[in-house]
């Protein structure tokens, strides 16, 4: 760690560059949604019938598509878990039914289509039904959850801080969801409410970083009041360097075997967890002090222009300076 101690490194100079590179991921990203013809959203959202299968002997996919190809509605066949397992998960889009029998009619039609295709034997290892309804409420509610949990901390820095921090912490979160969410959509991972916990949980994480930083500029500006923002903030970083890296370090591994050996059930909680983590550290450093630095150097130079307006300004009639009564 020692080339983390008393370092020098002259982060606010690259700021530009890494907006740059930001805006790069999340264009290609809202690129590829739109090419899609929407952000993809898993069956908790959706609504439909996942089922997973596990055959005694190896099928290539184009045998499991075409057994459940008769069914309609929109399938999805993809492989699950381990080659060597034969395990695949098919996906059945919900056509509208909103009763019990209707959903369960679901996963019978898929076994039911995978037993009278000739394919070899199978066990139903699980079957999970999800209706529309409670697709649309969960999906309202993801979003309710998320906006109250930016409102909430936009307030507390605002009030803890100046309102150019506030900005700069709030935009550098928002760059974090919307970055996430394009790799994702790159790797092909649809957003469930596991992957909603997942940034809530990285809304909270970037904050906490940011805080860091933005505290020890608040508690060098005390000292360095010559020093222009931008210097005051790179210093700041720079001291908090240390604990930023061993602070990302630690918890990336953590999460790193939850996405080697956690399972199928938390690969996509894990997996955007991992990019949030490299995110936040990342806008952190480059576009929190950045929007910070912006902002507070606006506001500077504001007060400068106005400044020579007010020591201009005309006194009042009747009213005499004091270099009239000493003359």
């Amino acid at each position: 760690m020692r080339m983390f101690t008393n370092t020098t490194y002259n982060f606010t100079r690259w700021r530009w560059h890494a907006i740059g590179l930001s805006l790069l991921v999340i264009l290609a990203g809202v690129a590829l949604i739109v090419q899609r013809g929407g952000l993809p959203v898993g069956i908790d959202f959706s609504g439909g019938t996942i089922v997973v299968v596990k055959f005694d002997q190896a099928v290539t996919e184009d045998q499991v598509r075409d057994a459940v190809d008769p069914i309609p509605g929109e399938e999805v066949v993809q492989q699950y878990g381990d080659t060597g397992e034969h395990e695949w998960l098919i996906r059945l889009a919900e056509a509208g039914e909103e009763q019990g029998a209707g959903l369960e009619q679901g996963s019978e039609q898929i076994l039911g289509a995978l037993r009278g295709a000739g394919l070899p034997t199978f066990e139903l290892l699980s079957r999970e039904i999800v209706g529309p309804v409670i697709g649309e409420d969960l999906q309202r509610r993801g979003i309710y959850a998320t906006l109250a949990s930016i409102l909430a901390i936009t307030a507390y820095i605002a009030f803890r801080f100046k309102v150019s921090f506030a900005v700069g912490a709030i935009a550098a979160t928002f760059h974090d969801l919307i970055v996430t969410v394009a790799v994702l959509v790159l790797f092909d991972y649809e957003v469930s409410l596991n992957i909603v916990a997942a940034l809530l949980t990285i809304t909270g994480y970037s904050v906490n970083d940011t805080i860091v930083i933005f505290d020890r500029v608040r508690e060098n500006q005390r000292s360095m009041r010559r020093d222009s923002l931008d210097h005051v903030v790179n210093v700041s970083v720079n001291q908090t360097l240390a604990r930023t890296v061993i602070t990302a370090g630690t918890t990336f591994l953590s999460v790193l075997a939850l996405y080697l050996f956690g399972g199928e059930a938390l690969e996509g909680f894990a997996f955007t967890m991992l990019v949030g983590i490299v995110s936040g550290t990342y806008s952190t450093v480059f576009i929190a002090s950045s929007i910070a630095i912006v902002l507070g150097q606006r506001k500077r130079r504001v007060a400068m222009a106005s400044a020579p307006g007010r020591a201009d300004a005309p006194t009042r009639p009747g009213r005499k300076t004091r270099g009239a009564r000493a003359s």
